[in-house]
């Protein structure tokens, strides 16, 4: 770093989307090769995303909502069917290869299933020294390289290193497993974090110890960190931002307490209606205690998916609109927090600002 540039500080942008949109094409069946049409899953569309340093984007939404996927091409793991993605400020494409190898410096991905993630038949030694390795961070002798391993297992509270080095994932515990990945993607000094549902395969009770490394890690080497989740309950409890998707296209965003307390759009209502509550315990299955913004159905399929507002079959709020405009993200007025909150929603066309 040169003395006319200015060191980067918490908030600045490291990550960010702009209309990304990815579609995979179906493969054609015998009926198909008769006509020319050409089906596609229309998995993520049209979306918009920042990653800043410091700070904890979550991005919420039932299973197949395209979460994942996100996740995948923000990391390059998938190639985007169109759309931009810019790692500071500089739109960045790659294959594979050299340049391949210098994104993954920058950006790291944390997988869902840790004992996945991990190949069985090699130690967590192994899994470590190919991490740093790869990114040139193994230091000059074994002495080094013995003391930057020691210092990952530490980073993820680990302890005593010693006693994980040498073991095989089968040996581990799904948290410790799931600490070991945290490591790996450590071992590239990155400046993002991917966490794609980091803690749903983990029991309940060391979900919050997981959480509560990657908000430490967070905060100490300044990370951009986006959150997959479908708990919009912990969402609320670890991000800094919540950007809800459904079917695909992101429906409402804002900082978390606002999103997850003030939640504008129906499909938000009815994912935090949907969490479990032990105060609705005794009157689960009660017509009279339905939440009012419960809608029926299931999502719709992304081969043909509904034209305007995807969510507009099951809406109990739909109008004649919400089935052939697709709803522009109106702002919202702000509420105690005194951030941006905003819904891509027809309710709040009137009064929005244009």
């Amino acid at each position: 770093m040169t003395a006319t540039q200015a060191a980067p500080t918490t908030g600045d942008v490291v990550l960010e989307a702009e209309n990304l949109t990815k579609h995979f094409p179906v493969r054609r069946g015998l009926r198909d090769l008769f006509t020319r049409e050409r089906k596609a899953v229309h998995a993520v569309d049209d979306i918009q995303l920042t990653l800043r340093r410091g700070r904890v984007t979550a991005l919420v939404g039932e299973s197949g909502s395209g979460k994942s996927t996100v996740a995948r091409l923000m990391a390059q793991l998938y190639t985007r069917t169109s759309g931009d993605i810019r790692l500071h400020g500089e739109s960045v494409t790659v294959h594979g290869g050299r340049k391949f190898r210098a994104y993954c410096r920058q950006v790291q991905m944390i997988f869902q299933d840790p004992f996945a993630s991990l190949n069985p038949v090699h130690t967590v030694r192994y899994h470590l020294t190919r991490a740093l390795k790869i990114h040139g961070r193994a230091g000059t002798n074994s002495a080094e390289l013995e003391q930057n391993l020691r210092d990952l297992l530490l980073r993820v509270q680990l302890t005593p290193p010693e006693r994980y080095l040498d073991k095989f994932p089968h040996e581990l515990s799904g948290g410790q497993r799931q600490r070991v990945s945290i490591a790996r993607a450590l071992g590239a000094d990155p400046k993002a974090l991917l966490a794609d549902e980091p803690v749903s395969m983990l029991d309940v009770s060391i979900r919050l110890g997981v959480l509560n490394l990657l908000r430490d890690l967070k905060e100490r080497l300044d990370l951009a960190i986006l959150y997959i989740t479908h708990d919009i309950a912990s969402a609320r409890y670890f991000a800094d931002e919540t950007l809800v998707m459904y079917a695909g296209r992101m429906v409402e965003g804002g900082d978390s307490e606002t999103v997850t307390q003030h939640p504008a759009h129906p499909y938000t209502r009815l994912l935090i209606e949907s969490a479990p509550d032990p105060d609705r315990l005794d009157r689960v299955g009660d017509p009279k205690d339905a939440p009012a913004d419960e809608g029926g159905g299931e999502p719709p399929s992304l081969i043909a998916p509904p034209t305007g507002c995807r969510f507009h079959p099951r809406c109990v709020h739909a109008m004649p609109k919400c089935s052939t405009e697709h709803p522009p993200r109106f702002e919202l007025p702000l509420v105690d927090s005194g951030q941006a909150h905003w819904a891509a929603c027809w309710l709040y066309e009137e009064g929005a600002a244009k």
